[in-house]
């Protein structure tokens, strides 16, 4: 877990000001929250307890790709799949301005997925609402019916989604885009934030909160969750912290940075009784 603190002087007045935010994302998914979050007066600390990287063998996804005009949907979940499955199209010598008008419609789960999708070359046909891989079946159901949907991942990516679309009538492809690794250890970093020198934890996903675990331990972070606000973003992150027995002071829905940031400041609004401005 490498770490490096971002820590602006305080700036009274802020709703934010002084508190110390740990954000756990990986590097490249990091930058957009931590400007949130030091804009409003946060102390930001990088502790990176996930980061993704490049399937060793390409056989499926390449195939997938080789396919692609077969499949009537192409379905993102994730920023990581948007990117993952680009790079390789690209790699592959693929022309993106002719697979968005030729080859099948793409839907997004979420809007900071679709943004990604639509600066990576894609043109979105559909949007969920909500930023949850059920809300996107909910939407299409009525369009899924026999329906062929090409689903990149991870591949530590829940079988929720992909069981949802088949019970909705689709003929569902799964391929792994990408994987999910665990940055190397920073002992020190974990060090202090055991010691409850922090004031909030944000957590992405289930695997951040498993690396933190195995790092530190259940009764350890059960401990610290009691002091210490952990935040998640989404349900599934939300339950896997709550299965493992953890607190969960910040239920944040939305998976935006800006979304998230004034989750954080809403949970502080109501714990000081001052409604921020």
């Amino acid at each position: 877990m490498a770490a490096a603190d971002r820590l602006p002087p305080t700036q009274p007045g802020l709703p934010l000001a002084g508190k110390r935010i740990v954000v756990t994302r990986a590097p490249q998914q990091a930058a957009e929250l931590t400007r949130h979050l030091s804009a409003l007066g946060a102390q930001v600390i990088l502790l990176a307890l996930v980061d993704f990287a490049p399937v060793e063998d390409f056989t499926a996804l390449d195939d997938s790709l080789l396919n692609l005009p077969q499949f009537e949907w192409l379905l993102f979940t994730s920023q990581n799949a948007v990117r993952f499955f680009t790079d390789r199209c690209v790699s592959q010598g693929m022309d993106l301005t002719r697979l968005s008008k030729t080859g099948p419609k793409v839907a997004a789960v979420g809007p900071a997925t679709a943004d990604a999708a639509g600066k990576a070359g894609w043109f979105v046909d559909r949007v969920a609402s909500k930023s949850l891989a059920s809300g996107l079946v909910e939407e299409l159901t009525g369009a899924l019916e026999g329906k062929r949907i090409l689903l990149p991942r991870s591949d530590h990516a829940r079988p929720d989604l992909p069981a949802a679309l088949r019970s909705a009538g689709a003929n569902v492809v799964e391929v792994v885009a990408y994987r999910t690794v665990a940055p190397v250890s920073d002992a020190g970093s974990l060090t202090r934030i055991l010691r409850g020198e922090v004031d909030v934890i944000i957590f992405a996903s289930p695997s951040a909160f498993q690396h933190l675990e195995e790092s530190a331990g259940t009764a350890a972070l059960r401990r610290l969750s009691a002091s210490v606000a952990f935040a998640a973003i989404g349900p599934v992150t939300a339950a896997a912290l709550r299965e493992a027995g953890m607190r969960v002071a910040i239920d944040a829905r939305e998976s935006a940075s800006a979304g998230l940031a004034d989750a954080i400041v809403k949970y502080y609004s109501v714990l000081t009784g001052v409604t921020p401005s």
